[in-house]
């Protein structure tokens, strides 16, 4: 006889959410977006993002890479404007910020749903 709790499931195409690829790094995306309602979800974005960078394929690499910069540069941005609020001029830098995040995101979903690379992950441009 077989023993019944040696039967391990077959694994379903929804339990690859997690490893690096394509809908890893639209996940990552989206949690960035997130961030705009939800304030934690850039975080988990870029724990993701850094668990599997070093584990993904090239193209997926650059994606991982624009990702965490954008994370980064966008903390930099916030600290930036929340110090300039004092005048005027922080509530425009907050922004722009944000529409910032938002373009690198949505170029960076496009991208990924191709599968292209990010041209240069390590630009501070859109």
């Amino acid at each position: 006889m077989t023993d019944p709790g040696s039967h391990t499931p077959p694994s379903r195409d929804t339990d690859r959410w997690l490893e690096p690829g394509k809908v890893n790094i639209q996940i990552v995306y989206v949690l960035y977006l997130l961030g705009f309602a939800i304030g934690i979800t850039p975080l988990i974005g870029l724990v993701i993002a850094y668990l599997n960078r070093d584990k993904a394929e090239i193209w997926a690499r650059s994606h991982y890479d624009w990702a965490i910069r954008t994370f980064w540069i966008a903390l930099l941005f916030i600290l930036i404007s929340a110090v300039l609020s004092v005048v005027f001029i922080g509530v425009l830098g907050f922004v722009a910020t944000a529409v910032w995040v938002v373009v690198r995101c949505v170029v960076g979903l496009q991208k990924a749903a191709r599968e292209d690379p990010i041209t240069n992950p390590e630009s501070w441009w859109i």
